[in-house]
C-alpha cells in the first residue's frame, strides 16, 4: 500500500494528492502534525533520504526555534527535532513500500510510478 505523508492543509501535499488523484492512485495518508510519527519510520527516512533532505529549514516552524537550536545540527538532533514537532519534516514523504520519495515535483512522482 502507498501512503502518503504529510500535513492536510500544506499546498504542496494538495499537488501531490492531486496528481495521485489524477494517475488513479489508490493511497493512504498520513497526517504527521495530527498522528504523529513513529521513531523507527522517521529514522528509516533519514537513513535512506539523510537528515538534511528530511529537515524543513525553509518552514515556519524552524525558523520560531531560538537561534540556538537552529545552530550546530547533527542527525540525533534534527531526528529530536522532527520527532517533537512533525510539521517539521519536509513533505511530502511518499511510501512506496521498499523506497520513499521525499518532495513532490510531477516528473519525480512519474518517474517513481513508470520504475
Amino acid at each position: 500500500m502507498i501512503t502518503i505523508h504529510g500535513i492536510k492543509n500544506c499546498d504542496t501535499m494538495k499537488k501531490a494528492r492531486a496528481w495521485l488523484d489524477a494517475h488513479g492512485t489508490a493511497y493512504a495518508f498520513h497526517d504527521y502534525k495530527t498522528q504523529g510519527i513513529a521513531e523507527a519510520i522517521l529514522r528509516g527516512w533519514v537513513g535512506a533520504h539523510g537528515w538534511q533532505a528530511l529537515l524543513n529549514r525553509a518552514g515556519t516552524t524552524f525558523r520560531k526555534l531560538p537561534e540556538a537550536e537552529r545552530e550546530n545540527l547533527d542527525e540525533a538532533r534534527a531526528i529530536a527535532l522532527m520527532l517533537a514537532q512533525p510539521s517539521m519534516i519536509k513533505r511530502p514523504v511518499l511510501d512506496l513500500g521498499g523506497r520513499s520519495l521525499v518532495g513532490f515535483s510531477p516528473e519525480s512522482y512519474a518517474r517513481a510510478f513508470s520504475a
